[in-house]
């Protein structure tokens, strides 16, 4: 070990709760509501509400109650889902297998329901589902050293060919049971339950990432994977952690869809790993790892949905929906990448 890293090693050691990735833990939520304070988030929001305002004036229809609320509906499987992959891209990673995981977790539970099985334990498995993919791409890219693009990618391809295997094509009809339509299609009040649960989601990711011991590694890992390794953080469980939890988030959107559609489409999930990775990206999550937040996630999903509701509502080629979605990654990673640039003159 060199002297610049035994003074790395000393001086991330002497705190390893408060500091274990050095420099790159400055960019970690500090409260809950710690938001408030961060620009990057604030810059999101203020981005979201202009759009907002552009398209209430293009569109009266915008700006109703059953419009908005249908809107956040329709991004909450998305928002969910980019929560996971934000864990994931935070320790330098990427999830290319979201998609399928949707997919496969709908399938799944679609199944069971269909030879008889009670709803809870059919949600439940479709949730086991998931959450055994992501621990598979984790074990692949722990285990093996599999790049995490490789490997996720070949779990999409994977996922999605056995559900080509198990359908043939063909859709599956779910039964009609009231909790599972309750998940996909009940309210709250007036809040769709699809909402409702993105907010828990939500919450819980941003008090686990600011407050818990782990969520601070899980920064750490991305902000300099060495320095946590020598501080005694066990990276490759915390990258086993995210990989998982990514499953698992996209396992739940899998059942919303399922609960929505009361069908499991051979089809579902297919090309949502474009949204997911792209309302991370636009949230604000640095490519490079070490940054990024729940709530950045859920915001950066809130714009992708704006857009392709915007999309539909002035009447634009729905193909087009793709070129502003590439569009707005692009821009995203450019202003970062612009940022990262900025700041490293300023320093």
């Amino acid at each position: 070990m060199s002297s610049d890293d035994a003074v790395e090693a000393r001086g991330v050691q002497s705190n390893p709760v408060e500091t274990p990735g050095g420099p790159a833990m400055a960019h970690r939520p500090r409260s809950v509501f710690g938001w408030l304070t961060r620009i990057r988030e604030l810059n999101i929001l203020i981005a979201l509400v202009l759009l907002c305002a552009l398209l209430a004036f293009l569109s009266p229809v915008f700006f109703t109650a059953n419009n908005l609320l249908g809107v956040a509906r329709a991004f909450s499987l998305t928002a969910i889902a980019a929560i996971g992959q934000t864990m994931v891209i935070i320790t330098g990673g990427i999830d290319l297998s979201a998609g399928s995981i949707i997919g496969l977790s709908s399938l799944s539970t679609g199944l069971l329901l269909v030879a008889g099985w009670p709803s809870v334990p059919a949600i439940l498995a479709g949730l086991a589902v998931g959450t055994a993919f992501g621990a598979c791409n984790g074990l692949l890219i722990t285990r093996l050293g599999l790049p995490p693009f490789i490997a996720t990618l070949g779990t999409l391809s994977i996922g999605r060919g056995l559900i080509y295997v198990i359908t043939q094509g063909y859709p599956v009809t779910a039964p009609r049971d009231p909790l599972l339509l309750q998940i996909g299609q009940g309210y709250l009040g007036q809040v769709p339950m699809p909402v409702i649960i993105m907010i828990v989601v939500t919450i819980v990711a941003t008090i686990f990432l600011s407050r818990s011991t782990l969520g601070r590694y899980i920064y750490a890992v991305g902000g300099n994977e060495e320095a946590a390794r020598l501080a005694g953080i066990n990276v490759n469980r915390v990258k086993m952690f995210v990989y998982t939890t990514s499953g698992f988030l996209a396992s739940i959107s899998g059942i919303i869809l399922l609960s929505r559609l009361v069908s499991a489409q051979p089809t579902a999930g297919l090309g949502q790993e474009l949204p997911v990775i792209a309302a991370s990206i636009i949230g604000g999550t640095s490519l490079v790892g070490g940054e990024g937040t729940a709530l950045g996630a859920v915001l950066g999903a809130a714009i992708v949905g704006v857009l392709e509701n915007g999309i539909v509502l002035l009447g634009i080629n729905t193909y087009a929906q793709q070129v502003v979605t590439g569009a707005a990654i692009l821009l995203a990673v450019g202003l970062d990448i612009w940022r990262k640039r900025r700041a490293r003159r300023v320093a």
